[in-house]
């Protein structure tokens, strides 16, 4: 049996993904070099069901209160009576002026929290969040109320920060 366990390949330590603070791209070439820095981005996430609004950070690693303890399924259609909240993506800038809401990236987040079932598009997430950290703004697809919620969440988090931002920003949230 030792002989059998000695002939199986042994599996390379993964590397994995890297988020690292700072400036990765400072010149050293080395370890590291290339990834994204996500020490800007929030993301906020919006149940217009139970009206909860909040930041979790630990959506960055697809481990928000949110999605913790739930099945994610391949299709809507396999979450039964579920309901849309929302995950999004809100990067800040800062400018000589200040910092400022500098871009939002909604994506769905289809729930159904007594049936322990979720779904959502993980290629979606991944482009809004590029997106807003690219400065644009992704929200068109969002229901009203929701967007409401996240414009009133924003100003009053700060609302010198609202002011300051991009007219993109303020005529995307508008109803």
């Amino acid at each position: 049996m030792a002989n059998e366990e000695e002939k199986k390949p042994k599996k390379k330590p993964s590397t994995g993904f890297n988020i690292l603070s700072g400036d990765s791209t400072d010149g050293h070439g080395g370890y590291g070099v290339g990834t994204i820095n996500l020490d800007n981005v929030s993301p906020v996430i919006i149940d217009p069901t139970t009206d909860e609004i909040y930041v979790d950070v630990g959506a960055l690693h697809a481990r928000s209160a949110l999605e913790k303890r739930k099945k994610l399924v391949k299709t809507r259609e396999e979450v039964p009576d579920g309901h849309t909240a929302w995950i999004v993506w809100v990067t800040l800038q800062r400018t000589e002026d200040g910092p400022h809401y500098y871009g939002i990236g909604a994506c769905e987040f289809f729930l159904n929290a007594e049936a322990k079932r979720a779904w959502k598009s993980m290629p979606e997430h991944v482009n809004n969040m590029d997106k807003s950290m690219k400065g644009k703004v992704v929200v068109d697809h969002m229901d009203a109320k929701s967007k409401k919620m996240l414009r009133d969440y924003l100003i009053e988090f700060d609302k010198d920060v609202y002011e300051r931002s991009s007219d993109e920003v303020k005529l995307g949230l508008q109803d």
